[in-house]
Formats: structure tokens, C-alpha cells, sequence
């Protein structure tokens, strides 16, 4: 069992591979999280248990080599003990029954064999491994409810026809959930994510934060003092690899 260097902590999260190309264990993780957040969605989990499943996973492979564990058995009793710790607790049974309808869309449900029990005991065994590897420590800040907040403070700032016309809260939660596809969550603070993710939202659409040229310091500046332009660039090139994977991968 061989634990990955801080190097490529993150699970392997935007390290480039050849040509400039992600590694190949960004690609699987990217995979894997898709997963993660499809079967999240079928089995009714709301978006903050979804992020702490996608985070467990990616915290589970900065620690473990990614040859050493089936990575979807991993995703699984990701949402196993996520819906745990946020306490909206799912059963064995309906992850397998999802997971086994992502994975054959067009096949029956797993009838209760012997199959299926050594499926459900691989999902506990493995649960309290990952336990194990991140030492309990599986409770995290994730950037929701600061996005949130910075929300509601950027639409008082701006004017209502510009907030109205444009859905840049719409594209500041789809930057943040899609964030989750590579380990953003593990190498930058919570409000910074927030922050970076608001910043290109309002980028994409050409949004202007009023009387900015005059202010002391920048609108992001205000809402997280420690946050820098160099940490912004950085969280949203990761997004970009992110996308950029998304179109290679089917």
C-alpha cells in the first residue's frame, strides 16, 4: 500500500501528463466523480452530502495509491459514510441497486445472493478502511455557504436589471459542483473556491462590480482579505483542466 507524495495530493487532481494532457490518474478520478455525483442525485442526496462523498474519495487517493483499491467500490462507501456524517443516511441496498444501474443501464436489479451480500460487505469492509486512512477525520468546510452569502451581498451591489439578465448564480453553483471532479476541495480554502468560482461566473457574462475602479481593493478582496489574484488564476485554471477533460472523456 503506497501513499502518493504531497506533490499529488488532491488525487492526482490537474497533474499534467504527457504534452501537456492530465495524468491518467486525474482521468479516472474525474470518472469516478462523475459517479460519484450521478448516483448521489438518484439516491435524493442534496448537494452538500454529494460534496463530502466526492471529497472522502479524493482524500481517500491523496493518501493511497489509486492500483491499490477498485476506485468505484471506494466511490460507494464514499456515499455510504457521507450520508452518514451528514446525516442523511442511505441504505446498502439502494446504493447498490443505483450503482448497478449506472453501470448496466439496461439490466435488472441485483437479486439477494450471494453476489450481492459480498457486494454490500465489500461496501462496510471498505467504509471502515477509508475510516482508517483519514483517520475519522471525515467532517469538511465546503464553500457552499459562503458562495451563498457572497451572492446575496454581490445582488445588493449590483443593479437589478444587470443581476436579473445574466444567471451568474446559476453558473457560480454549476462551477462550484463541477469543482468536486478534481481536488480543489483539498488544496484551496473553502472561501477562496467560493470566491474564485463568483469571480468567473461574473467574467463569463462581461459583469461589472460597480464603482470597482474606485475602490481600495478589489470586490473579492472584500470578502476574503487573504485571498490573492495569484490564488484565483490558480483555482480557475484547475476548473479549466476540468472542463477541458469533460470533453475528452465520454
Amino acid at each position: 500500500m503506497e501513499a502518493f507524495g504531497p506533490g499529488t495530493c488532491g488525487g492526482g487532481g490537474e497533474t499534467p501528463g504527457t504534452e501537456g494532457r492530465p495524468a491518467p490518474e486525474a482521468r479516472v478520478h474525474f470518472r469516478v466523480t462523475r459517479f460519484i455525483m450521478e448516483a448521489g442525485v438518484k439516491l435524493g442526496m442534496q448537494s452538500i452530502p454529494i460534496a463530502t462523498a466526492c471529497t472522502i474519495y479524493h482524500k481517500f487517493f491523496c493518501e493511497i495509491n489509486l492500483d491499490a483499491y477498485d476506485p468505484y467500490l471506494v466511490a460507494m462507501s464514499s456515499l455510504y459514510l457521507a450520508g452518514k456524517v451528514e446525516e442523511q443516511h442511505l441504505r446498502t441496498r439502494d446504493i447498490i441497486n443505483v450503482s448497478n444501474r449506472y453501470f448496466h443501464p439496461g439490466g435488472e436489479p441485483l437479486e439477494l445472493d450471494s453476489r450481492f451480500w459480498e457486494l454490500r460487505d465489500s461496501i462496510v469492509q471498505c467504509e471502515l478502511l477509508v475510516l482508517r486512512v483519514l483517520r475519522f477525520q471525515v467532517s469538511f468546510q465546503h464553500p457552499h455557504k459562503y458562495l451563498l452569502h457572497y451572492l446575496i451581498s454581490l445582488k445588493n451591489w449590483l443593479n437589478r436589471y444587470s443581476w436579473q439578465r445574466t444567471p451568474v448564480s446559476v453558473t457560480a453553483w454549476a462551477l462550484l459542483r463541477d469543482s468536486y471532479h478534481g481536488g480543489l476541495c483539498l488544496r484551496f480554502r473553502a472561501q477562496h473556491i467560493a470566491v474564485a468560482v463568483l469571480h468567473l461566473a461574473l467574467q463569463a457574462y462581461g459583469v461589472e462590480v460597480p464603482a470597482e475602479a474606485e475602490a481600495e481593493k478589489p470586490w473579492w478582496q472584500v470578502f476574503s482579505e487573504d485571498l490573492t489574484k495569484p490564488i484565483i488564476d490558480n483555482i480557475v485554471s484547475d476548473l479549466i483542466q476540468i472542463y477541458t477533460m469533460d470533453t475528452e472523456i465520454p
